[in-house]
């Protein structure tokens, strides 16, 4: 398992740990008593980090190599009900967006996601999550055609970004995007969006219109990177942790601005050191949140829709 600059404590404890253990696995000596003091030590320590995270170590963890991807999400809820579906019917499939229809339990779903890789190979394969117009289109096709079936759209968002390529931009990537949102404020079928990852400007907008609109406890959401944000202002990537803290991006400010509906809790450590755990929780959330919306008519369901968006950024003086 890999660790981030202030998960070490946590490491320096976890290897004390194996290795009291160890000692006591392969010598006579009695080392229970040690064992449970270090892990004590270890729970307290994991508790005390994840507790008081700053804004730029939710980026981090939103980030880390071993974070589940939309993929893993849909095979361990779907299992082998999920089917993939490909293309845009235009120019040609995106591998950065992935889509098809899948069950949880009896009730069919349309997924629709951005997929980052997991090596070199596969981060180059899949555009680093970062889909083109075809990708953007691919989705609109899909949640279409659950339109047309009476089938609810489930939306994984996790992408540092929309293609910036010059190709990109040829083939109508403002628009592409800007379709997209236009279209699903109107799509008469539920649509639930559960942010997984990164969740950055208008590629992750792209798919990220919904009646029910939830977070990961260890993601942001925001129209600029820490990163780009820190070069923008101070000319240099030195600040991000002050550029993640004025932001307000992560999931707390999000739901504290009411651009979000609910904050989805992940196991102490974040959604990668309990996989099981955080998908069993997701498939838990998009069912009680079909449940809910399920019962509205497709008008309702676009006024509500339409009602929130337009909702959002007012204040009273």
């Amino acid at each position: 398992m890999e660790y981030l600059d202030f998960e070490l404590p946590i490491k320096e404890l976890q290897e004390q740990f194996e290795k009291a253990c160890l000692i006591g696995e392969e010598s006579d000596v009695d080392v229970t008593n040690t064992c449970k003091q270090i892990e004590k030590k270890l729970n307290d320590t994991k508790k005390k980090i994840y507790q008081n995270l700053t804004p730029w170590q939710r980026v981090q963890l939103s980030r880390h190599p071993d974070r589940p991807y939309t993929m893993d999400y849909i095979k361990a809820i779907c299992g082998d009900s999920f089917l993939e579906l490909h293309g845009d019917r235009n120019f040609k499939d995106d591998k950065a967006m992935v889509g098809g229809l899948g069950k949880i339990g009896d009730q069919s779903y349309m997924f629709v996601g951005q997929q980052k890789g997991f090596n070199t190979k596969t981060r180059q394969f899949r555009n680093f999550g970062m889909a083109n117009p075809e990708g953007y289109r691919k989705a609109l096709r899909l949640m279409k055609s659950a339109e047309k079936f009476g089938v609810p759209v489930v939306c994984f968002v996790d992408t540092p970004g929309a293609f910036p390529g010059l190709e990109a931009e040829e083939r109508g990537q403002g628009e592409a995007i800007a379709r997209n949102i236009l279209e699903m404020t109107r799509l008469k079928v539920p649509i639930i969006v559960v942010i997984i990852g990164e969740g950055a400007s208008g590629g992750a907008l792209g798919i990220g219109v919904g009646d029910k609109v939830l977070m990961l406890e260890n993601t942001w959401y925001s129209v600029i990177s820490p990163e780009s944000c820190s070069s923008i202002l101070w000319r240099s990537w030195e600040f991000k942790e002050q550029a993640a803290e004025a932001l307000k991006l992560t999931a707390t400010d999000m739901k504290k601005l009411k651009l979000i509906d609910e904050i989805v809790k992940e196991p102490v450590g974040g959604a990668h050191s309990n996989r099981e755990k955080t998908f069993s929780t997701v498939a838990s959330v998009i069912e009680k949140s079909y449940k809910a919306l399920k019962m509205l008519s497709p008008t309702d369901l676009v006024k509500n829709r339409m009602d929130k968006y337009l909702e959002m950024g007012e204040f009273k003086s």
